[in-house]
């Protein structure tokens, strides 16, 4: 498997300059150049398990190396100093000439990209196999050499206001205890894992004031009474989800799984299933976007970053809600107050239940994507069709975000009222994230 993972990489790395000419003149990258990074780097979270809050700062990191450069160059795009919490003014490199900045850009994000994941070293070795391609396809061993040192300069302060995020501080805090109140969050089968990044709320937001600064409505609270609202959600999730749901119900509930915790119980051991996380379907979503609305390099790269600038945010908002409110999920409360043999259609994820994670990053993609190629985008999803996952058309980001959402109660591992406020979150933090960008997303 590992082999397997390394040449799909090393193929998507190879293939990041392809289709580039240069009849009579100098060869030029395209969006799809963007995306293959970002392709690689979900290839290479699907290797390391990577889990989605933690997916999420790796795609934002990554791409703003990108975006910097970008800006530095382009007049229509903007330095984001002074719309992200404490991001530095970041100059271009005294002396530097003869480079290409599209090509700095993709070597800033796999520089970027190989010292933040913990396999990605594999990027550093496919650095050479990058400069063979754009050799082949016409570019000179001198820009090749200048555009990569300039995307080196600056990875390193991208990296550096990475490290200042203080995540890696996070390794240091006390071990997260279960709180073994009713109604608390426990660990669900079939892996009993442990809580998922727990402290991720501590860590410097992008663009909020805060992790707390869009407190949704709180929980229905925890009953076991019979005539109480919360017991009433429970009744809903156990007649609605798992056994109770329709063929299209169980395809929708499917296509937006995104679980990258999903194991198999072959009886002597657990299998990983590899997923990707639903920050890195909603980064496939906008490369479909921009293939679609033929954008422009400039344009993918302000994309993905304002995305993925979403995305970290989003995140921990939702898990600053999660940790706070430590509330049960579905398949525990029904196993224990209702029937013991239920199971929900989906893995149960291995963190709180509220509110919905999916609900919060696809209500905030909607937004952003929306803000970018209007209200009534046409496209196909396929972005999981490598993993068994038949396409499916939608007619606005909207409508997949609601769908994605609506999903995790057909899968059995959310209440709606995770869901409804979810939604409602994702979408103020969509909004905040475009004003605190938009000067500098002309």
């Amino acid at each position: 498997m590992r082999k397997t993972f390394f040449i799909a990489v090393i193929f998507v790395l190879a293939a990041i300059i392809n289709g580039c000419h240069h009849h009579n003149k100098q060869p030029e990258l395209t969006n799809q150049d963007v995306h293959k990074v970002i392709a690689a780097m979900s290839n290479m979270m699907l290797h390391d398990a990577t889990n989605p809050p933690l997916a999420a700062r790796f795609f934002a990191y990554t791409c703003l190396a990108g975006y910097e450069v970008v800006s530095e160059n382009d007049k229509n795009v903007k330095s984001l100093h002074g719309a992200l919490n404490e991001y530095p003014a970041i100059s271009k490199p005294d002396g530097l000439s003869g480079y290409d900045y599209r090509l700095s850009a993709v070597f800033a994000m796999i520089e970027t990209a190989a010292k933040l994941q913990p396999s990605g070293i594999q990027f550093m070795k496919y650095e050479q196999t990058l400069s063979d391609s754009c050799r082949r396809i016409g570019f000179d061993d001198a820009v090749i050499d200048s555009s990569r040192h300039y995307g080196q300069v600056i990875s390193k302060k991208i990296l550096a206001y990475a490290k200042a995020d203080k995540y890696n501080r996070i390794s240091n805090y006390a071990r997260y205890k279960l709180k073994g109140t009713p109604g608390s969050w426990e660990p669900t089968p079939p892996a009993y894992m442990a809580p998922i990044e727990p402290y991720f709320n501590t860590i410097r937001p992008l663009t909020l004031d805060s992790a707390a600064q869009f407190v949704p409505d709180p929980p229905v609270p925890f009953s076991t009474n019979k005539n109480s609202a919360f017991f009433k959600c429970l009744l809903l999730n156990y007649a609605k989800s798992g056994n109770g749901l329709t063929q299209e119900q169980k395809n929708v509930a499917n296509f937006w799984d995104c679980n990258p915790f999903a194991v198999q119980d072959d009886g002597h051991m657990m299998v990983g299933l590899k997923k990707i996380s639903p920050g890195a379907h909603w980064m496939g979503i906008a490369a479909i976007a921009c293939k679609q609305a033929n954008a422009d390099f400039s344009k993918s790269i302000e994309v993905n970053t304002i995305l993925a600038i979403g995305l970290m945010d989003g995140f921990i908002c939702c898990w600053e809600d999660k940790y706070r409110t430590n509330r049960i999920r579905p398949e525990t409360a029904i196993r224990k107050y209702i029937d013991p043999n239920w199971k929900p259609l989906l893995q149960t994820p291995p963190f709180p239940e509220y509110i919905s994670g999916h609900s919060v990053v696809s209500s905030l993609s909607a937004v952003i994507l929306t803000h970018y190629f209007g209200s009534n985008f046409h496209y196909t999803d396929n972005v999981e069709v490598d993993f068994g996952v038949p396409p499916r058309k939608f007619g606005s980001f909207e409508q997949a975000a609601k769908e994605a959402a609506i999903s995790r109660f057909w899968g059995g591992i959310h209440f709606m009222d995770a869901i409804d406020n979810g939604i409602s979150q994702g979408t103020k933090v969509g909004d905040w994230v475009l004003a605190k960008t938009r000067n500098a997303s002309k």
